[in-house]
């Protein structure tokens, strides 16, 4: 499935960019975020809780930055399996002058996740990127 959208803030695109490297912003941001651990440069251990529809379930995984252009764009891999299924996806994500977030990818699903909820994962990839967005840029007014 390809997702693909921009997202306006109003912080600038420098912070934007340096709150998008932060482990621990990204861990309260990103939706059903257990734990976000650094392993590496740039990469990442994840638990996070996954619900959809009727099916519900915890996943681990890695999240890995690369490609990095500060503050311009970057690269983020994610993949992560779980008892209902698996997930990989990959994308970019880019900021504009006027501190838009465009970003473009793909995501695979995988077991019984993908068998309840395929008709579901467009609807709620969209529902769960807003809700990241919406907290980054809840983080990204408050003062540093």
């Amino acid at each position: 499935m390809k997702v693909e959208g921009n997202y306006k803030l109003s912080a600038p695109r420098e912070r934007v960019y340096d709150l998008l490297q932060d482990p621990e912003v990204l861990a309260r941001c990103i939706p059903g975020c257990e734990t976000l651990e650094k392993i590496g440069p740039d990469e990442y251990t994840m638990k996070m809780k996954m619900v959809l529809a009727a099916v519900s379930g915890s996943f681990t995984g890695k999240v890995k930055i690369t490609g990095q252009d500060p503050p311009n764009s970057f690269r983020l891999n994610v993949e992560g399996t779980g008892k209902i299924g698996w997930v990989k996806g990959g994308g970019v994500l880019t900021l504009t002058e006027n501190t838009a977030v465009h970003y473009a990818g793909e995501v695979q699903i995988g077991g019984t996740i993908a068998a309840v909820g395929q008709r579901l994962m467009d609807t709620t990839a969209k529902m769960l990127i807003k809700r990241f967005f919406d907290k980054l840029s809840n983080e990204s007014n408050v003062p540093q």
